[in-house]
């Protein structure tokens, strides 16, 4: 019911959006002296910020069309290597680097909210030096109910497919959630001794021990009842989306626990947007459009697979307390003995906190010392962790050299 209320409400705005968006443009028109008084350009940027928080968003794109390798230009093809029900598998062909032999890395997306395009930078940082792989979640709300549930199961055996397409000498990176199921799956390949189990594993910013200084959304996800999640977050998606009638947490009420958690800081960047508008600064409004065109952008979860999170992950602590099964089958970390492991952790994150990623070097007591390594980054908080200066000057360096460190069988 939520869900279609949600709709309504975007369809009714729909004739002021499109009325937004023609007076916004008449008071462009450069040869109309009344644009240029004060009065103009304050309506201007009103309806500009109108529009700016009433649209949807669509799924961003990569646009990762070249990056640099030993200093010489090189293209960047976006291609799709595994085109599944619930994800796509797409790699970041560098042209005329085959013969570099460079490491294999498969960075795992979060299946939380926003899209993989939210690791843009990720992917970026490293390119240079590595054959990148992504996993591109889909929207929930454009799969149909004939391709069944999707759960958290699903997920695990998701990312051991993709390291099995990927064979022998590749290595995974998991950002935020996925640090769980990745986790998972490398210990159930370790269990079975798959030719195929990573060299090493980068998990950063993830919720393994989320008992270990506990976050708002942590304390949340306790409080409340798994049955309380299911009444009051999940929906079915409307007619006339192709996944009708699927069960979901949608997008729309992620998002506004996004910008809950930090209100005043969203609030403020508007009304910034709106003193920039007027004075015209070309420059910060461009940035922030950018990163609000990306914050914007979110999808649906299948149902199945965020209730199974949350009850999991952070409720039963299911991982760290050894009791993790997949399919039935128990999970034991314990059985990581090859994988090399390192952890990233942000100082000021407040989704994972200081010391629930680090979690993963207690349950994982069989790696040798010589492969294991921790990395603390100050001053950043979660986004920090794998975007933005720090991640590209003090973070992205130290996840290649552990990758490069650990590179050969």
């Amino acid at each position: 019911m939520l869900y279609s209320l949600y709709e309504l409400q975007h369809a009714a705005l729909q004739p002021m959006r499109a009325l937004a968006e023609a007076q916004s443009q008449a008071l462009k028109l450069p040869y109309l002296p009344l644009n240029y008084t004060p009065a103009a350009r304050t309506l201007a940027a009103s309806l500009e910020v109108f529009q700016t928080i009433t649209k949807r968003y669509a799924k961003p794109e990569f646009g990762l069309h070249t990056t640099l390798v030993d200093g010489e230009p090189r293209k960047v093809v976006e291609r799709v290597v595994v085109n599944a029900p619930f994800c796509q598998l797409k790699h970041f062909e560098r042209e005329g680097c085959e013969k570099r032999n460079d490491p294999k890395l498969l960075i795992v997306a979060p299946l939380s909210g926003h899209y993989a395009t939210l690791l843009r930078g990720t992917v970026e940082a490293m390119l240079p030096n590595h054959e990148v792989y992504i996993t591109d979640w889909r929207d929930a709300r454009d799969i149909p109910l004939r391709e069944g549930p999707f759960e958290l199961d699903d997920y695990i055996e998701y990312v051991r497919e993709f390291l099995d397409i990927l064979g022998p000498g590749c290595h995974v990176m998991a950002v935020c959630q996925p640090s769980v199921p990745v986790l998972a799956a490398v210990a159930l390949m370790s269990a079975d001794n798959d030719p195929n189990v990573p060299r090493s594993m980068t998990l950063m910013g993830g919720p393994i021990d989320t008992r270990i200084s506990p976050t708002v959304p942590n304390k949340l996800a306790q409080e409340r009842s798994i049955e309380w999640f299911e009444h009051s977050v999940i929906d079915r998606v409307p007619f006339p989306h192709a996944g009708f009638m699927r069960p979901v947490y949608p997008g729309f009420i992620q998002l506004t626990g996004f910008m809950t958690m930090n209100l005043d800081r969203h609030v403020g960047a508007h009304v910034r947007l709106f003193h920039h508008l007027i004075k015209g600064d070309g420059d910060s409004v461009e940035a922030h459009n950018r990163f609000y065109d990306e914050y914007l952008a979110v999808m649906d979860l299948p149902a199945e697979y965020y209730l199974q999170t949350v009850k999991r992950v952070f409720q039963d602590h299911d991982l760290p307390r050894n009791t993790f099964t997949c399919r039935g089958e128990k999970v034991d970390t314990r059985a990581i003995r090859k994988t090399a492991l390192l952890t990233v952790e942000g100082e000021k994150d407040d989704i994972s906190g200081v010391g629930q990623t680090r979690a993963a070097h207690d349950i994982c007591p069989n790696i040798p010392n010589s492969k294991r390594a921790h990395h603390l980054q100050e001053g950043v908080g979660h986004y920090g962790v794998f975007n933005g200066r720090r991640w590209r000057e003090n973070i992205a360096p130290k996840v290649a050299a552990f990758i490069r460190q650990h590179n050969k069988g």
